[in-house]
């Protein structure tokens, strides 16, 4: 009996001292977050929009597999408000 005794103290001292140890982990953790974002903030960088050319560029590809001009003017336009104005469709073809 006595070491069911000593073994159930032992266990309890270890997870509270476990237990301890990562409470303080964690808030040494916290405190580091709050003073790097106190003294080092994350740069705010403004995006550029870049004006979107929707008319030009479906009337160039035109009816292609036939689809009319507004359908493909739709889908131009999707591709271009999806990767902001970067992207630029350059044939379309039906899978």
């Amino acid at each position: 009996m006595e070491n069911i005794e000593t073994g159930l103290l032992l266990m309890v001292v270890g997870m509270t001292t476990v237990f301890a140890i990562l409470l303080i982990v964690i808030n040494l953790g916290k405190g580091l977050i709050v003073l790097v974002n106190k003294y080092a903030p994350e740069e705010t960088v403004a995006k550029k929009q870049a004006p979107v050319a929707r008319a030009p560029q479906a009337q160039a590809i035109g009816v292609i597999g036939g689809l009319s001009n507004q359908e493909t003017a739709a889908i131009v336009s999707a591709i271009s408000t999806v990767t902001y104005g970067q992207g630029k469709v350059i044939k379309i073809e039906k899978v």
